[in-house]
């Protein structure tokens, strides 16, 4: 069973898989053969539907299916907004992402956290599958399990704090371990509280409403994303326990974070979760050498 790879960045890091893509392609040598590039979720600028980060990067969403259908990898929109409104489901720009990525010839698939939004898609664009998003916070098992028996979703992203729950994840059915998708290197802490709170005010960002002055109050959250912190966590999940735990147990997703964190900083996941030691220099040298890339 191989590990089913989500990666972060569909349009802010149009220009980094440009570069990427070929690469993986063209030297499967340099990769570990035990996993792949299930997905590509994001979601571009001014998205009204975004949630749990805002949108970053342009609107090319005609280059990013063309490239994505290339390389026959599942695009992701994600629309996680908790907070929407009949009044927001016509918005016009969300709308027309809807019709163009629901006839990739991968089947795309919408992250999202708003039952509205669900309702909505499903009745005027049938044609995705849909993921629960990790924004609803449900860090109760119980509840978790809840949302994974719901047909809707052919996938739940499990909250970080559950990633170890092994007593109640092994009683899973293999169907429903199918659909769990756990978020490998969150770095936010696992005794946040405010972790809803955090995503609501995204979505009041990306509805353009007022401001209600959420700052994070972790100890380190000024420092910004660390990967080094989150390998530290009790939530991350590594390379070893992806193969040695997760895999045998019959878990196969794995979602990377990464949509906000840069192009420099994707690359090092990239380089830790999917390429082989020998080979990571080779990688390196072939992304940075690039001089179309901009990595800051």
């Amino acid at each position: 069973m191989p590990a089913h790879y989500h990666l972060p960045g569909l349009f802010e890091f149009y220009e980094f898989y440009k570069v990427f893509l070929p690469l993986y392609r063209e030297h499967p040598e340099y990769f570990y053969d035990w996993c792949r590039i299930e997905s590509i979720y994001g979601a571009p600028a001014d998205c009204l539907w975004g949630g749990g980060r805002a949108g970053f990067g342009e609107d090319r969403a005609s280059d990013v299916i063309d490239l994505l259908n290339e390389y026959q990898i599942s695009p992701r929109l994600t629309f996680s907004n908790s907070l929407l409104t009949r009044k927001d489901l016509e918005d016009r720009h969300c709308r027309r992402l809807c019709s163009l990525f629901e006839k990739t010839d991968v089947k795309s698939g919408i992250i999202l956290c708003s039952d509205l939004l669900l309702e909505y898609l499903k009745k005027y664009y049938p044609n995705f599958y849909f993921i629960s998003s990790t924004t609803k916070v449900l860090t109760q098992f119980d509840d978790f399990k809840k949302e994974l028996d719901r047909p809707d979703f052919s996938y739940v992203v499990i909250d970080f704090r559950l990633n170890h729950a092994f007593s109640h994840l092994k009683l899973l059915s293999q169907g429903e371990k199918n659909k769990v998708e756990f978020l490998c290197n969150e770095c936010c802490s696992i005794a946040c509280k405010d972790r809803k709170r955090c995503y609501e005010s995204v979505s009041r960002k990306n509805l353009g409403m007022e401001s209600d002055s959420f700052r994070c109050t972790s100890p380190s959250g000024k420092n910004g994303y660390r990967f080094s912190l989150a390998m530290e966590s009790p939530a991350f999940i590594g390379i070893d326990e992806i193969q040695n735990t997760y895999l045998p147990l019959g878990f196969s997703n794995f979602k990377i974070e990464g949509r906000s964190l840069g192009s420099a900083l994707l690359l090092e996941f990239i380089l830790y979760y999917m390429t082989k030691p020998q080979y990571q220099l080779k990688v390196r040298e072939e992304i940075y050498l690039d001089s179309m890339l901009d990595l800051f």
